[in-house]
Formats: C-alpha cells, sequence, structure tokens
C-alpha cells in the first residue's frame, strides 16, 4: 500500500514546496487539486496549459511521487445550472490534462441539491437526481475515454449517491469501463446523526465487495462521536476508526491501495502518518 495526502491540505503551495514537505513526511505523493496548491492555475476552464502540467508533472517524477487522483470535484445537481456549467468544462480541462500532470483518474463526488453546502437535501434521493447524475457523468466518461483516461466517483450520505448501492447502480447505468471508485468510508456515514455508526465496518465490507480493485483511491479519515450523536471529524488516530481492522479488510481486497489523507492538516499530519504506517 501507499500513502498520499490532499495536497493542499499540506498548507503549502507549488510543486517545489509540496515535494519537499512529501520527502519529510515519507508520503508517496498527492491528491492533486490544482487550482488549491498551485496559484497560477485558478479554477476557470481553459486555465490549464499542456506546458504547465508537464512542468508539474517533471518535478514531481524526478523527485519519485506520483498522483493516484487529480481532483476536479463540482456539483453536477446544483441548483445554479451556471455553476453545473462551470464544473463540467473544468472537469473536462483536467481530463485532457491528466496525463500531462502524471495521473490518469479524474474524480468527483456526486452532489447535492443544496448546493455549495454539499449537505443532504430530499431531493438528493430521487430518480430525477440518479438521471441527472447518470447524464452528467456518461458525457463526461465518453470524454475520459476519447483521453485515455478514467473517472473516479466517490459517494457521500448527504448526496445522490448516498451508499453504496446507489453508486453501484449509477456506474452500471453508465456502463463505461473507465469508471474507477474513491471509497471514503466516512463520507458513507451520517455525520449529522451518527444514525448508521454501528453499520461502520459493514459498510466498508459492502464496498470492498461490491468496488474491489476498481476503487483508486481510499480516502483516510477519523471522526470523534458528540453528546448529540452527530459526528466530527478529527486527525487520524484521534477517533474511533479502529485502522488495524480497516487496513486488514483492504489488504484482503485491494493490497495494493493507494490510501490518501483527505482533512487531516497542519500539526495533525505528522502523527496521522505514524498512525498508519504502524498500522500497515
Amino acid at each position: 500500500m501507499k500513502l498520499f495526502i490532499r495536497a493542499h491540505d499540506l498548507g503549502i503551495k507549488g510543486e517545489e514546496n509540496i515535494v519537499g514537505r512529501l520527502d519529510e513526511l515519507g508520503l508517496d505523493g498527492v491528491q492533486l487539486v490544482a487550482y488549491k496548491c498551485l496559484d497560477d492555475i485558478a479554477y476557470v476552464p481553459g486555465a490549464i496549459t499542456a506546458e504547465r502540467a508537464e512542468k508539474f508533472r517533471s518535478t514531481f517524477e524526478a523527485a519519485g511521487k506520483t498522483i493516484p487522483l487529480i481532483g476536479a470535484y463540482f456539483n453536477p445537481v446544483h441548483p445554479d445550472e451556471s455553476k453545473i456549467t462551470k464544473g463540467v468544462a473544468v472537469f473536462r480541462d483536467y481530463l485532457a490534462a491528466a496525463k500531462s500532470f502524471g495521473g490518469s483518474i479524474v474524480g468527483s463526488e456526486t452532489g447535492s441539491y443544496n448546493g455549495d453546502k454539499w449537505t443532504y437535501h430530499p431531493q438528493n434521493r430521487t430518480e430525477e437526481a440518479v438521471d441527472r447524475v447518470v447524464r452528467t457523468f456518461s458525457e463526461l466518461a465518453g470524454y475520459a475515454q476519447e483521453c485515455g483516461v478514467n473517472i473516479g466517483m466517490e459517494g457521500a450520505f448527504g448526496h445522490v449517491c448516498w451508499n453504496v448501492k446507489t453508486l453501484e447502480r449509477v456506474a452500471k447505468t453508465i456502463g463505461a469501463d473507465n469508471i474507477r471508485f474513491i471509497f471514503d468510508l466516512y463520507n458513507y456515514l451520517d455525520s449529522a446523526g451518527g444514525s448508521n455508526i454501528d453499520k461502520m465496518y459493514d459498510i466498508l465490507e459492502e464496498g470492498l465487495q461490491t468496488f474491489g480493485d476498481r476503487i483508486c483511491v481510499f480516502h483516510i479519515k477519523d471522526c470523534t462521536v458528540n453528546e448529540d450523536g452527530s459526528l466530527k471529524q478529527c486527525g487520524v488516530g484521534k477517533g474511533i476508526f479502529d485502522y488495524y481492522r480497516i487496513l486488514s479488510e483492504i489488504n484482503k481486497v485491494c493490497p495494493d491501495a493507494n490510501l490518501v489523507f483527505e482533512g487531516t492538516t497542519g500539526d495533525d499530519i505528522a502523527p496521522a502518518v505514524a498512525h498508519i504506517k504502524e498500522r500497515l
């Protein structure tokens, strides 16, 4: 297994600074969200040039670092259609530039009718919502095939693909062989009410058995439980996640898994890396 982190969670910018910090931490690379860690790339269509992407790749390759996932997350069911249009255009740009960056998978979650809040909305769990996600990602999967790359889809409790079964159904309906999956166990938990926290390891098993080696990235997170039953994300190793158990289960299905710290920042990063390495 290899260990990665979202580049912008490092709190620094520029590929030279990023690879230096990765070496200090003993990490293999990053999940790249370019517009969050490179000052000269904005979140607008047309912001990426092949030359800029290749400069990033050459720096990473020289340092022996890799990119298991390029993040271009957007909300495909946003109530503001202009934001969907922009998100699709930026996602397509990253599909076209993925190989130049040194990656092969561009990922997104499946969105929420709550717009920029990305939280639960009853309309998320309707056939209309599923159909919109299918239409949008079908088009993107087709363009990704033209570019010779893959798309990564990620489920979350508050989004349209709110459980493993719904994400599987969407992927099967799209029917493209270049769909991969980003598995985030914390995302599938009911963070607002903790209603399914007792089923955490059942969800892990279901995801592993359903998606198998099509899982391109496992997001590594941790959380605590508040007095009201809601969940609060915390630094990995400071919460309730049993990573001896989680990594053992992942290893049975995906022994070469890419593990990406997401949302662990600042002084929590080094202890989190040590926590996972000890359990590996």
